[in-house]
């Protein structure tokens, strides 16, 4: 397991962990992003990750995606 950040590009992993607080959990499930979904990375801008999840794209920050673990 390992956080989402060291994931390679284009390759779809599978959600196996949320962490952070419980906000943080609850703001990345309304984001979609649900343990044992998949989610892959599109590109990353400066700090930033594109990340496609459920046919969707959606930016989040670095520090988010260190709380998701593939």
């Amino acid at each position: 397991m390992m956080p989402l950040i060291y994931a390679e590009k284009d390759q779809p992993q599978i959600i196996r962990k949320l962490g952070g607080s419980p906000e943080v959990r609850k703001h990345l499930e309304d984001l979609g992003f649900h343990i044992g979904g998949e989610v892959s990375i599109v590109s990353s801008l400066g700090d930033n990750l594109i990340l496609k999840v459920k046919e969707s794209r959606v930016a989040v920050s670095e520090e988010l995606a260190r709380k998701i673990m593939v």
